[in-house]
This record gives structure tokens, sequence and C-alpha cells, in this order.
């Protein structure tokens, strides 16, 4: 079992208890909570509202991802959890 932080409320969780959001090695697309086959930069949030618009607000999923993080992903993120 390894440890992640949550980059919406930087709390120390379990993976299996937090998102996973990948930027892939090749193509660079974003996916979320991939299978352990996916490799590329990732970071971490908690399963709730308030993590999720923490972390699109202070814009860490982006400085996380050395990548710009569209909108919508923010939308799908919180509809689906």
């Amino acid at each position: 079992m390894t440890d992640r932080k949550c980059a919406g409320c930087g709390e120390i969780k379990n993976r299996e208890d937090l998102i996973k959001i990948t930027r892939q090695n090749s193509g660079g697309g974003l996916v979320i909570n991939p299978d352990s086959k996916v490799f590329g930069r990732s970071v971490y949030l908690c399963y709730n509202k308030t993590c999720i618009e923490n972390a699109f607000k202070k814009n860490r999923i982006s400085k996380a991802l050395k990548t710009s993080v569209p909108l919508e992903l923010k939308g799908k993120l919180i509809n689906e959890f």
C-alpha cells in the first residue's frame, strides 16, 4: 500500500481512496483512474467536490501534470465522483 497526497486538501491517503489523473507519456492525453499500465505524470484527488474545486481553483492539477487542463475535466470529475 502506497500513500499519495491529495492536490486539493493536501491530506495523505491510501492510493485506492483517491482519484488518479494521469497525463500519458505517449500522446499527452489525460486519463482519469487509469489502470497500472498507463505511464505518465499523475496527480491525486479525494473523492469529494471541495477537493476537486480547490485543486482547480489553485491550479494545482495543471502544475502537477505540467500541462494545461481543460475546464470540462472539472465538470466531469464532479459529476462522476
